[in-house]
């Protein structure tokens, strides 16, 4: 997990952090590096200026290594050959199809492009293409996993930046104060509401001139030098080969195909079920096995948390962990629940049953429940449940720091989801370990830096009720329809967001069900064997199993989580009481002031 800054700018000097966002960058990862170069003979055409002068590129990368034996400080750079420079937060699993050695992928990435951008490449595959902008392109559609990056091609005089096909890393761009361009993993506070996120839709690229004959020292421009947004070109993920320049994209088409007549029901005996077990087993693996020790250690040899309600999702991930990790690893189920005056009232007016403001949260209650389903069925793993109480007070103190990580995102909504995924994230309440049941709860802070989290299951396998109402109005062309909506906006609504909250505490969130090959499997298998809809009723053994996420369900059930197979899909903002939290008509949708 990393920290990414970046400027263009055409001022006397180049542009650097502030010591705001240095602080907010290095919460997400410790070790910093900065680059500026002058490029001179660039041009001004980049500014609202006609002319040839410098102009500088600044960089500045945090880093939190999470893979390998050694810290890469970033930003990475080419000095002695081609004088490329490189700032990556990502984790390539894979690229071109084969499995990345177990060390720091960012120089492998980094010469992965480097050779797609020089003339000197062997591959046969970069032989083929002689535009080196049609090489890059290709490079990027060969990386398996999450990134967000900037690529400045010294050779070619060419910057790239962007994130994954499904946006599951932050990058965020604008224009500061002064009129300069800027990327960064998180928003500029001194103009917030200039900035947007990248969007996952491609990759960007902008274009210097190579003016060799540019005058070294030319004329003060009259007035501010602001960059003009149209010079930044895309370069669109395509499902087909384009005649412009266009990356493949890992995620097909979804399948459309509807049943002939009424198709069989799924059952925890069915071939689909296998393969979805085996696949989601892969992803999962790639994402904790050869997980780093935390710098400082911590008790029970954890390295891997799961951000926890109870739910089928989350709590499935952490059953399938079980099978995959060594048996003396602790898993940290990291389960949050807020205290919200409004409940609190309510139950004191006697509107509600009487209990804990924290107990008596509904992912508190399925929280322990599946907490003790997976004791149950796997009793040799060490279980640490971490009950992390928010007290409203504390909520109110952390609230303006949330919505500047949020940034750009300002709903209502968007601050009851990131309240809890911030608070989850930090990882500090009261432990209790499976192995240890007698003992009394402590305080503790997981020393996890890797967080599972079900994200994706829901929009793959049709879990909101919206779904079923799409399904119900359209049948099954229209929960086709509804599945391909939410998975194609999964990088503008949630992950960035989510991103920029988790990684302030120097933790990374990993998402098994958004591997792009388990993605890729699920949007070609035909609805009816993802869901219950429109299919009749399985055997009396699946009683109770919901139509939606019927196969995740079954496969729950397959693996002895009976309860969790048949719970019920609840928002976490509402599991964990995050939302309307103060007296009025607020909607979810509303903006922030």
């Amino acid at each position: 997990m990393c920290g990414i800054f970046f400027s263009l700018s055409a001022a006397e000097n180049p542009v650097l952090l502030d010591k705001d966002l240095r602080y907010l960058l290095t919460k997400r990862g410790p070790d910093e590096g900065s680059y500026s170069i002058g490029v001179r003979g660039a041009g001004l055409n980049l500014f609202n200026h006609e002319g040839s002068g410098r102009i500088w590129l600044s960089f500045a990368s945090t880093v939190l290594a999470m893979r390998g034996e050694d810290i890469i400080r970033q930003p990475l750079t080419d000095s002695g050959r081609t004088g490329s420079i490189f700032a990556w937060n990502g984790d390539a699993w894979k690229i071109d199809g084969q499995p990345i050695p177990e060390r720091n992928d960012t120089q492998i990435v980094f010469n992965h492009f480097l050779q797609a951008t020089t003339q000197d490449y062997s591959s046969e595959d970069y032989n083929a293409v002689s535009n080196p902008v049609q090489r890059m392109a290709d490079a990027i559609s060969k990386i398996t996993g999450p990134f967000a990056f900037v690529f400045y091609d010294a050779v070619n005089f060419r910057l790239y930046f962007g994130r994954d096909c499904l946006g599951r890393r932050s990058l965020l761009w604008g224009l500061d104060e002064a009129g300069n361009f800027t990327l960064c993993s998180l928003s500029d506070a001194s103009s917030p509401s200039s900035f947007q996120e990248v969007e996952a839709d491609g990759i960007y690229m902008i274009e210097f001139e190579d003016d060799q004959n540019a005058d070294p020292e030319p004329a003060p421009a009259a007035g501010p030098l602001r960059f003009d947004i149209k010079n930044i070109q895309k370069i669109p993920w395509s499902h087909e080969v384009l005649p412009t320049y266009h990356m493949i994209s890992p995620i097909p088409p979804m399948n459309k195909a509807v049943p002939e007549g009424i198709p069989s029901p799924l059952t925890t005996t069915s071939s689909v079920l296998s393969e979805l077990e085996r696949r989601l087993r892969q992803s999962l693996a790639l994402r904790i096995q050869n997980v780093r020790d935390p710098p400082f250690g911590g008790e029970g040899n954890v390295k891997i948390a799961v951000l926890f309600s109870g739910g089928l999702d989350c709590t499935l991930l952490a059953r399938l962990a079980h099978d995959i990790l060594p048996a003396g690893e602790t898993i940290d189920l990291l389960n949050v629940a807020f205290e919200n005056p409004r409940v609190v009232a309510a139950a004191s007016k006697g509107l509600e049953q009487p209990s804990s403001a924290y107990e008596g949260c509904p992912d508190r209650i399925t929280g322990r429940a599946a907490f003790a389903e997976l004791q149950r069925i796997c009793p040799t793993r060490n279980w640490r449940f971490v009950a992390i109480d928010i007290p409203y007070i504390v909520t109110v103190t952390h609230r303006d720091t949330i919505k500047r990580l949020m940034r750009p995102h300002n709903t209502e909504m968007d601050l009851s989801i990131a309240c809890a995924l911030y608070f989850a994230a930090r990882g500090q309440g009261t432990a209790h370990d499976s192995q240890r049941p007698d003992a009394k709860p402590s305080q503790y802070t997981t020393p996890a830096r890797v967080l599972l989290s079900g994200l994706g299951a829901d929009e793959l396998f049709a879990g909101y009720s919206r779904h079923g109402i799409a399904f119900s109005r359209n049948g099954f062309e229209g929960l086709i329809d509804e599945i391909e909506l939410d998975v194609s906006r999964l990088g503008k609504r949630n992950l960035g967001r989510d991103n920029r909250v988790i990684a302030h505490w120097g933790r990374e969130a990993r998402f098994p069900f958004l591997d792009e090959n388990f993605v890729a499997w699920v949007v070609q298998t035909p609805v009816w064997e993802k869901c219950g809809f429109g299919v009749p009723n399985s055997p009396p053994s699946d009683t109770g199993i919901d139509p939606e996420k019927k196969a995740l369900r079954l496969l729950a059930l397959k693996l002895g989580l009976e309860n969790v197979s048949r719970e019920k899909k609840r928002a976490i903002q509402f599991g964990s009481r995050t939302a309307k939290m103060e007296k009025g008509k607020t909607k979810g949708t509303d903006a922030l002031d």
